[in-house]
């Protein structure tokens, strides 16, 4: 299925353009604007933080999924896995009106967690790397810049709904809007390695399509992955790194109001934090092409571990905003760097199933860093020491990364070899 506009421009433009919406509304919407609805929430049904933050830990869902979802892409491709992933979450959003009970809100939030890795990372990793062989450092950064428009945009729009109306037409909203993009996606989405190459030579890109073809190919298996010391080093690293999403960023929004930031200006400071992140990503993405991922990474994390110890000890506004500032600085790289440091140093083979299984690890941060927050704040009515502990695994996660030794990315070295046989 195609739709005659693109063929005049390059297909992997509006293919990034989707993607970029995949993974940005579904961060937008179920994690930057988690904190517009926790007082709704906690008022309507007289919940706790911890309960709420409890529907967070149901991220492992996302992770206990993604190896079985990466080994699916892999085998019938992104396109149908994509549109199922986004169904599952605007299902998710659309039910939640519905809710009365405590266990319906996890089991919603669960529905919209199964279509995470599906919506987001997967999609990312298979269309830049197919699509865009020798820039895909400044691509991803490009799209994944899409978690900050959707950071930008989200937390808003339902203030603005759920302020105007009630919190149930904002998840209705969000819903609908997943559910649309996810039927665009069945008509633009193709990663057919025979298409690919002729939309290269069809507007000029003939010398990457051997790129793109020896790109899709190259580099070690699963079972290769498992046996190598890197894997556990840069599991480890990402793990920790992760715990950014679900341990702060989620916690921000609250812990500026009661910082003594107006509910407004709070939800103005999150904003600003997505916002930065967009030239972040462009920056840490093309800067992993120079300094590899690794590095770049390293670099990202060590920023953010500043960031939240400055805003954790913050006593005053203007030390608060420069914690932020530092913060979103490291953070907004983080999205583009943790797909691209899988691909340099395990290659687009079996990234699908080397990525899920990254994600299996990151069960830890999903689950343990909101419920670390939650009970944290439920028992000293702040999450200074809990931000702490973060910067703690930072620190860890700092140390794995350097430890994990250079690696060239293996589409460079697979290239090579095919010219050499060619010749």
């Amino acid at each position: 299925m195609t739709i005659p506009f693109f063929g005049r421009i390059y297909r992997g433009y509006p293919i990034a353009f989707v993607v970029f919406l995949s993974t940005g509304l579904s961060v937008g919407m179920g994690q930057y604007a988690f904190g517009e609805f926790a007082g709704p929430l906690k008022e309507q049904f007289g919940w706790s933080q911890t309960h709420l933050n409890l529907s967070l830990a149901f991220s492992f869902i996302s992770g206990l999924l993604a190896p079985f979802i990466g080994n699916l892409s892999d085998r019938i491709g992104i396109r149908p896995v994509m549109f199922a992933s986004l169904l599952l979450i605007a299902v998710g959003f659309l039910l939640r009106p519905f809710i009365s009970e405590l266990w319906h809100w996890y089991l919603f939030s669960g529905l919209v967690y199964a279509g995470f890795p599906g919506a987001t990372i997967m999609p990312a990793g298979k269309m830049v790397g197919l699509w865009f062989p020798k820039t895909r450092g400044r691509v991803m950064g490009a799209v994944v810049a899409g978690n900050n428009f959707g950071g930008v945009t989200m937390p808003p729009l339902a203030a603005a709904i759920i302020g105007a109306l009630s919190w149930e037409m904002a998840y209705v909203t969000f819903g609908i809007i997943m559910l649309a993009l996810g039927i665009v996606a069945l008509f633009v989405i193709i990663e057919d390695e025979d298409k690919i190459e002729e939309e290269m030579e069809r507007t000029g890109r003939g010398d990457l399509a051997h790129v793109a073809r020896a790109a899709a190919r190259a580099g070690i298996t699963v079972k290769q992955a498992l046996v190598n010391r890197n894997f556990w080093l840069i599991m480890i690293g990402l793990v920790a790194a992760t715990f950014t999403y679900q341990g702060v960023l989620t916690q921000l929004r609250q812990h500026f109001e009661e910082s003594g930031f107006a509910p407004g200006l709070a939800t103005t400071a999150v904003s600003i934090v997505a916002g930065m992140g967009i030239g972040s990503k462009l920056a840490f993405g093309r800067a992993s092409e120079k300094i590899t991922a690794r590095i770049a990474t390293i670099i990202s994390v060590a920023l953010q571990a500043i960031g939240v110890f400055i805003i954790a000890q913050a006593n005053s506004d203007a030390i608060m905003w420069v914690g932020i500032i530092i913060f979103g600085t490291g953070f907004g790289g983080l999205g583009a760097l943790i797909v691209l440091v899988v691909q340099e140093a395990f290659g687009m083979k079996e990234f699908g199933g080397i990525m899920g299984l990254m994600q299996v690890g990151m069960i830890a941060s999903g689950t343990g860093a909101p419920l670390i927050a939650g009970a944290i704040h439920d028992s000293t009515n702040s999450f200074d020491n809990s931000f702490l502990i973060v910067v703690a695994i930072f620190i860890v996660g700092i140390v794995a990364l350097a430890l994990a030794r250079p690696v060239k990315p293996a589409e460079e070295e697979a290239f090579k070899s095919s010219i050499a046989t060619d010749a």
